[in-house]
């Protein structure tokens, strides 16, 4: 088998099912169980520091784990780079044998730091059995130093390890999402996949085709020069969902733009024609919001041409992008990482003092496949559960690209286009 800690919603399962293997993720989070039941994924909730590892002893095959971010993560409070040295040390007393979580748990700022020691308990049971073939594991940037003592475990052990940064725009996410990643393997020199996307296209050589532009939110999301941005309401996509609550009359303004084709793309996209992607059932356009009185009518159209762009959270350094480009990373989790579509200045002149659409919030699903994962993955609970799931997920094509190897497989630039 392979054993999947923090699964999640499965940014590591859809490529193994698209590889035609199963994996088994041990996952704690109730809706991110709830979405991965939806999804055919094998799944035991539970406890990744309680469970016991003995049960899969003989039987695994490829190891992955992607303990929480959220300590880490520079979306949030960052307490796990005061908690590092705890987290080293129990990395290496589990690596020797020695459980002592109970006593440094207690050292930690934030107690969901020690779960990136996690993976070593279950790695030392499993190689008293020469166990896993291969590892894979990613997080935060940040947490590097602590893949590195594991490289150096795990070489010791004999396996041949590479950790380092890779950016999922380079394998063609619609997202300039940098993670850690470390690679192990038994049988195998362990290296980075080679990337198939660069910023700017690359032009063929005498060594085969180069690689391809990044990937951008418009290509991703099948928003092509005709198409406003954001044509839907979510609708929450489970229990505790609900209409997703936007700017009042924001969408009857981007609806009225796109009826009087006064809405254009980025200059990257204008002209292009590009399908839109099939919306889930229970998905309708809707004119007006929550909120919005017929009787105040509707709100003002914009007169002039406009570009979209997606802001990352609504803070004063927010990362702006327009939909010609990949995002910039999704944080979620709490208000202050909501990210929203925003218009840009009107692109003709004599048309600078048009009304500017309000901002609307970006959807679950928007969000999903800009983490490239299949427009059809049925995430699971309220809006805020449904956007946890893929801010904390790995991206199911940079995870393609790095298990493709270990399993035989071979990717190109086109050949795992998961948000198909």
């Amino acid at each position: 088998m392979v054993l999947d800690l923090f699964a999640g919603p499965g940014g590591w399962s859809v490529p193994l099912h698209r590889f035609g293997i199963r994996d088994v993720g041990l996952e704690w989070d109730e809706w991110a169980c709830r979405t991965r039941a939806a999804a055919g994924l094998l799944t035991i909730r539970t406890d990744v520091a309680a469970y016991p590892v003995h049960v899969f002893a003989g039987r695994v095959r490829g190891f992955i784990a992607s303990p929480p971010c959220q300590a880490w993560s520079r979306a949030g409070k960052r307490l796990g780079l005061l908690d590092q040295d705890v987290v080293h040390q129990a990395v290496a007393d589990l690596a020797a044998g020695r459980d002592t979580r109970t006593k440094l748990l207690a050292a930690c700022r934030d107690e969901r730091s020690l779960l990136a020691a996690e993976p070593m308990r279950y790695l030392h049971a499993l190689n008293a059995v020469g166990e896993p073939e291969w590892v894979a594991m990613e997080e935060v940037p940040d947490v590097l130093p602590l893949w590195k003592q594991y490289a150096q475990i795990l070489r010791s052990w004999g396996f041949s390890v590479w950790c380092g940064i890779l950016n999922a725009a380079d394998y063609g996410v619609a997202q300039t999402r940098r993670r850690a990643i470390l690679i192990a393997s038994r049988v195998r020199t362990a290296e980075p996949p080679p990337p198939t996307h660069a910023e700017a296209a690359e032009p063929e050589s005498l060594f085969g085709p180069g690689r391809a532009r990044w990937v951008s939110m418009a290509e991703a999301l099948g928003w092509g020069a005709t198409d406003r941005p954001v044509p839907t309401v979510c609708a929450g996509g489970g229990p505790g969902g609900g209409p997703e609550p936007f700017p009042s009359g924001a969408r009857k303004t981007l609806a009225d733009a796109r009826a009087r084709g006064t809405w254009t793309a980025p200059p990257a996209v204008e002209g292009t024609v590009l399908t839109p992607h099939a919306r889930r059932a229970g998905r309708s356009t809707r004119h007006g919001a929550p909120g919005h009185s017929p009787a105040a009518g509707p709100a003002p159209a914009p007169t002039g041409h406009w570009t979209w762009s997606l802001r990352s959270n609504n803070q004063a350094n927010a990362t702006i992008r327009p939909l010609h480009e990949p995002a910039g990373t999704l944080f979620f989790g709490h208000r202050a990482n909501e990210c929203t579509w925003i218009a840009q200045a009107p692109a003709t002149a004599g048309n600078e003092d048009a009304p500017t659409p309000a901002p609307i919030r970006i959807t679950a699903a928007e969000a999903g496949i800009l983490q490239s994962f299949p427009a059809e993955h049925p995430w699971q609970g309220g809006k805020g559960q449904q956007f946890s799931q893929i801010g904390n997920a790995v991206p199911p094509r940079l995870a393609a690209h790095i298990l493709a190897p270990h399993l035989g497989r071979t990717l190109s630039a086109d050949d795992f286009t998961l948000a198909a």
